[in-house]
């Protein structure tokens, strides 16, 4: 408000103002913050300080000047240069309408009833403009009420009058001359400004425009305080932006290091895995090995059951020998009535070598088939161990287990051999006693008179069979 009253003052003396002083001075005085009283800015005034060179009357016309056009809502005031002495400012209004000036002046006017034409001092608010006798205003001639349903029209030159224009009323139409064209325009364009403001239902143009500087200045305000609140933001975005960058690289930095430690930890599992690939492999050629040599061992094995079994089938015919001997031995004890009855009781002991012999042939056969299928054992846990090394190369955690429990298996195996081989030397032993032909014995004839020919065989058989 302080700039503008300047700025309105600084126009009726056509000066320019200051305004960089101005903010100066309202910044460095204490009330410049809480605002100017009245008598605060008349003495500002008064004391020259923004209008230097500048007489003190014509700052105090000046100030009348805006005093009759802000308080008295004086739109239009424009000096007329048919008075005597009257000096025409054309200053133009830089708030409100940049085509209004203002200055109190005179117009020429038609009369109603007469038709002639009378100066007269004309002054003009928002809602009526006056007309007086003379720029005094002590006796007043009449006025024209404005509305919106006025307007006001230039005219063309006639009666010796330029420069004509009137005003329309719903009741009358008022004609008026001004001393030049731009006078007669700037009547006319302030006239239409108070017709505008009665159409809008304005009052007061001067309290209008305050109105709005208000807004302005808490618009300028508000914007300010948003500015400052999103500078402020703006601030605290960059501060939070930062704080994330540092975050980010630490993320970063962290990531890095995780990377490294991931590498690291996938070159050691690799190293491990490529070590214990090495040693399932290790196994595997020993568990091949291992399967080569049981192999072998079985087929060795199968050889030596070969040669037990035509071994066994040597002793058969043998034990068909022994018995067609027995047989025609027995023919010959039919022959020799005599001697049976003198060797009866080394018949009945050698028909209990007889029995026992059956009874070893029994057991041998049990042997035998016994022997069978301890070699279908052995052939099943061969399929079983063929089963679980090909186990051990899709279950690579268990091989170990597997191996040690196919080790066991064979070192049972083995022992079962083993001991299955010494109970066939046994036997070979026994069979190759069993294997010395019987022959006869010489005949001798005992005290009795009777027949000792078979003594020395039954002998020899009973030391055999013990």
């Amino acid at each position: 408000q302080v700039e503008y009253l300047l700025k309105k003052i600084c126009t009726a003396m056509s000066v320019e103002l200051n305004c960089c002083e101005l903010d100066d001075y309202l910044s460095q005085e204490p009330q410049g913050q809480g605002g100017l009283t009245v008598w605060q800015f008349l003495d500002m005034v008064n004391s020259g300080r923004f209008l230097r060179g500048i007489e003190q009357e014509a700052i105090s016309m000046a100030i009348e000047e805006v005093y009759q056009e802000v308080i008295e809502d004086v739109l239009k005031q424009a000096r007329s240069p048919t008075h005597p002495g009257a000096q025409t400012p054309s200053c133009p209004d830089p708030v409100f309408d940049p085509g209004v000036s203002w200055a109190q002046g005179y117009l020429w006017k038609k009369g109603q009833l007469r038709r002639n034409w009378s100066e007269r001092w004309f002054t003009l608010k928002p809602s009526v403009l006056s007309y007086y006798m003379s720029e005094e205003r002590k006796e007043k001639k009449g006025s024209i009420t404005l509305d919106k349903h006025c307007c006001v029209e230039v005219l063309p030159d006639r009666d010796g009058k330029r420069c004509m224009f009137c005003v329309k009323t719903s009741s009358r139409t008022y004609e008026m001359s001004a001393s030049d064209t731009r006078q007669r325009q700037e009547w006319t364009l302030a006239i239409q400004t108070a017709i505008r403001l009665q159409a809008e239902g304005k009052k007061s143009l001067h309290k209008d425009l305050k109105q709005k500087r208000r807004e302005q200045r808490e618009q300028r305000e508000q914007r300010k305080a948003a500015k400052e609140e999103e500078t402020q933001r703006l601030k605290q975005l960059q501060e939070e932006k930062e704080r994330k960058l540092q975050e980010l690289e630490l993320l970063k930095e962290a990531q890095r290091q995780a990377e490294i430690l991931l590498q690291e930890e996938e070159q050691r599992r690799r190293q491990q895995h490529e070590e214990m690939q090495r040693t399932l492999e290790i196994q595997l050629r020993e568990a091949e090995q291992a399967r080569a040599s049981m192999q072998a061992e079985m087929v060795l094995k199968e050889a030596e059951a070969e040669r037990q079994r035509k071994r066994i089938q040597e002793l058969e015919d043998m034990q068909e020998r022994l018995q067609e001997a027995l047989q025609q031995e027995v023919k010959a004890r039919q022959d020799e009535e005599a001697v049976r009855y003198a060797q009866a009781r080394l018949l009945a002991e050698e028909e209990e070598k007889l029995k026992q012999l059956m009874k070893l042939k029994e057991e041998q056969e049990e042997y035998i088939i016994k022997t069978q299928r301890e070699k279908q054992v052995l052939k099943q846990e061969m399929e079983n161990k063929n089963k679980c090394l090909e186990e051990a190369q899709k279950q690579l955690e268990e091989v170990r287990v597997n191996r040690q429990r196919a080790d066991q298996d064979v070192m049972a195996a083995q022992r079962k051999l083993h001991q299955a081989s010494t109970n066939v030397k046994h036997w070979n032993v026994q069979m190759n006693r069993l294997m010395h032909p019987i022959g006869p014995g010489d005949k001798r004839t005992n005290v009795s008179g009777g027949f000792t020919g078979y003594q020395p065989l039954l002998s020899q058989r009973e030391s055999s069979f013990k």
